[in-house]
């Protein structure tokens, strides 16, 4: 996977913690399963993340899971020797990090489970010879993220989502923390609360500073909301995904296929059908006659789409069916079931930035294209319009004819006129 030179041995024990617990929220109406679980290329995100972790030479690797232990199941036929230590509730990344105190050796990388790029990060940050480590990356939406106090280089608070106005800066903390021990005495003495965690690493700050290193690259990988699942992707296909076609896919007549694709074994792909990459397609899925699939396509494991259908710019999980229709710049989750002739529309008609809500807020997405995005074993009837930046939970029903226009909740039917019955 990786290109970059192992660490410096004198900056790190070679032991890190991921995040992997919590209920991730924001990230409904995928949040079925914690968020880095989503697989890409047939694998969870958080694959990625441990396969860069070592390849920049940590191989001690703590995950913090939830009580499901979804993490440990996921992961145990090509992950072994991973430790594992439970998050009964969520209580935040403080109590998160508490939980693996105990098996924690000297200095430690701390980070988020959808960290997919930290190989790259820990090569900026491996010449530091500081006990604290922050990284930090600028942000036109400071209300969003934790932000950092600066005295130069050095890191003197963290202000967590700071009204419009009051930021102390432009630069967010980036989800990559270097630790010492030491963090979990100052984490003892503050109040147990949602932001424990800032609030105890701003009061070893005010005690100590820390080193900030500062990120060049575009501004990725926040993974607060499902729609930023495409940079993430994006940014897996491009470094990657290679063509490679198994010998048991059945190719047949008059199929085009261009560019990087990647096509999973048994898979069938019928006459006329057009493939452009990149695309990842995976094993035991058909792709119907004169099908288009298109330009960062991301189709796992059993997914049949149908004959004259166009997918673009998504990202379909396990086991998705569909007809004819189209669907683009959209995320389904696993089990969907789509009927013929739905359509999502992904563009506003004034070519506008699209805004999704969210617990009852309009959120900016910063994109112009975005189409639905579904959770698990949702269905829709015939002929269902699906207008862009709408959000359908699991266990739905779309029923035939139906415009949407509004979030659905999980576990509703959903009628042309507009009622929702709850199961």
């Amino acid at each position: 996977m990786g290109h970059l030179k192992n660490m410096n041995e004198k900056f790190l024990t070679g032991q890190a913690v991921i995040l992997a617990a919590g209920e991730s929220s924001r990230f409904w109406p995928l949040n079925q399963k914690h968020k880095s679980l989503i697989k890409i290329m047939g694998r969870p995100l958080i694959f990625y993340t441990i396969e860069s972790l070592k390849k920049a030479g940590i191989k001690d690797i703590i995950i913090v899971q939830g009580p499901k232990k979804d993490i440990e199941e996921e992961l145990k036929d090509y992950q072994p020797n991973i430790k594992y230590v439970i998050q009964e509730e969520p209580k935040g990344m403080g109590n998160a990090l508490w939980q693996a105190r105990n098996l924690i050796k000297g200095q430690f990388l701390f980070l988020n489970a959808e960290r997919v790029d930290c190989q790259e990060i820990i090569e900026e940050i491996k010449e530091e010879k500081a006990k604290i480590v922050l990284v930090g990356q600028h942000t036109d939406n400071p209300e969003l993220y934790g932000m950092m106090r600066l005295r130069g280089a050095r890191v003197l608070e963290i202000i967590e989502k700071p009204k419009k106005g009051k930021e102390p800066s432009n630069v967010k903390v980036v989800g990559v923390y270097l630790l010492e021990p030491e963090f979990f005495s100052y984490y003892q003495k503050v109040r147990k609360e949602k932001y424990d965690f800032e609030k105890a690493l701003s009061n070893y700050l005010k005690e100590n500073g820390a080193k900030l290193v500062f990120l060049k690259t575009p501004e990725v990988f926040s993974l607060k909301y499902p729609w930023q699942l495409f940079d993430i992707q994006r940014y897996l296909f491009d470094r990657f995904l290679k063509r490679k076609i198994e010998k048991s896919t059945q190719i047949l007549k008059n199929v085009g296929i261009e560019g990087n694709v990647c096509i999973g074994e048994n898979t069938r792909i019928f006459e006329g059908a057009t493939i452009k990459g990149p695309c990842y397609i995976g094993e035991n899925c058909i792709v119907g006659n004169n099908s288009l699939i298109r330009e960062y396509t991301n189709l796992e494991n059993n997914v049949l789409i149908g004959a004259f259908a166009e997918v673009t710019r998504s990202i379909f999980q396990e086991d998705i069916h569909t007809h004819s229709g189209y669907f683009g710049d959209s995320i389904f989750g696993k089990g969907c079931r789509l009927g013929a002739g739905t359509i999502t529309a992904n563009v506003r008609i004034d070519r506008g930035e699209i805004k999704v809500k969210i617990k009852n807020e309009k959120v900016k997405t910063g994109l112009n294209s975005l189409g639905v995005i579904m959770g698990e074993n949702s269905k829709t009837g015939i002929h269902c319009s699906l207008m862009p930046g709408v959000l359908i939970g699991s266990n739905c029903i779309v029923g035939p004819n139906s415009l949407v226009f509004e979030n659905i909740e999980d576990n509703t039917n959903f009628y042309t006129e507009f009622k929702r019955i709850k199961k």
